[in-house]
């Protein structure tokens, strides 16, 4: 076994991640697999028919470089400054996730994770490949097993020291290194994060059906959402961080040192009216650089409408209108929705 070279250590430090962890792959949870056929099985994915597809890919890390012997996990903190759920008491304003109030994190994450794996290969000279969330592999469940921390019962990783907002980075590495102890669950009896889920998105603890997942209806859902599921939406239109607010491990947590990932002020409750007249190269204009400009002006004007309809606001039921006859049948619906929500406030 070799131990990380303080250099490298230091390194990533300086570059804003956590102190590095390391996971011994041979010791990944086998349980893991039934896992995550379970949740495909039960349908939970909705229609990310690629999580179904990659399903070999996600059992182990070594599924995807069979050389692999060793992970390195860092943590990227982007813990808010202000409460992410305060906007949600302002119906006429939108909610935004607090990851995405800003640069997108992928941009932010892998040109560092490429130099620290860079060192890594130079310094051990060895082979090494890097990840950040794009790739089908099973970052969570690495990260516990590094010790970086646990996946809490809303099925996000939860750290001590950062709570809930961690992204996470894994560089994958054929040395075999000092592994860390894997972190145990700290959760208790706590159950506040499945508690305060508008949707009931969580049949049990340590499960989510992504189907009624606000985050997974506002991002991955590409048709219209379950009638029943939007007035439970209120003003989200982009994720969601209920679950993960809630953690009382947050009372830990720091706010994001790194500069682009604090919340533009342009992005803290912003104005429904004012988004739901973003053309296609105004809204990509606005959301440049961001992960909402990912998902299209489209669905994101469909996601505002649901917001405009939870309003009860009088006032934008003209915004709504407007949409009423759209080419796009998905807006269309979501507007005559919103119209006939706002109209039995009247």
């Amino acid at each position: 076994m070799t131990r990380l070279p303080k250099t490298f250590t230091d390194r990533v430090k300086a570059l804003g991640f956590t102190d590095p962890h390391v996971a011994d792959l041979k010791a990944f949870n086998p349980d893991h697999e039934a896992r995550l056929k379970d949740f495909t099985e039960k349908g939970y994915h909705g229609t990310m028919d690629w999580l179904a597809e990659t399903t070999d890919r996600r059992r182990h890390p070594v599924a995807m470089w069979p050389e692999a012997k060793s992970a390195i996990v860092l943590g990227m903190n982007y813990g808010p400054e202000t409460d992410p759920l305060a906007s949600l008491s302002q119906p006429g304003n939108a909610t935004i996730s607090v990851y995405a109030r800003n640069r997108d994190y992928h941009d932010i994450m892998k040109g560092r994770l490429k130099e620290a794996a860079g060192l890594l290969a130079r310094d051990l000279k060895a082979e090494v490949k890097v990840f950040v969330d794009t790739a089908p592999l099973p970052e969570k469940q690495t990260a516990e097993l590094a010790g970086l921390g646990w996946q809490g019962k809303h099925t996000n990783l939860v750290n001590r020291d950062y709570g809930s907002w961690l992204f996470l980075g894994t560089i994958l590495t054929d040395a075999e290194l000092t592994p860390g102890s894997p972190e145990i669950d700290h959760c208790g009896s706590c159950t506040e994060c499945l508690d305060i889920c508008p949707t009931n998105a969580f049949p049990a603890p340590y499960q989510l059906d992504a189907r009624r997942c606000i985050s997974y209806l506002t991002i991955e859902h590409k048709g219209p959402v379950d009638p029943e599921l939007r007035p439970l939406m209120g003003n989200r239109i982009y994720g969601c961080d209920d679950c993960l607010a809630v953690c009382p491990w947050n009372k830990f947590a720091q706010n994001a040192a790194e500069i682009k990932l604090k919340a533009r002020d342009d992005l803290n409750a912003p104005a429904l009216k004012t988004l739901a007249k973003l053309s296609d190269s105004e809204f990509r204009k606005f959301f440049s650089g961001s992960p909402i400009k990912r998902i299209g002006r489209n669905r994101f004007i469909r996601n505002v409408l649901y917001a405009i309809g939870n309003s009860g606001s009088a006032q934008l039921k003209e915004t709504a209108q407007a949409y009423t006859q759209d080419p796009d049948p998905v807006l269309a619906d979501a507007a005559l929705w919103a119209v006939n929500r706002l109209e039995d406030h009247v």
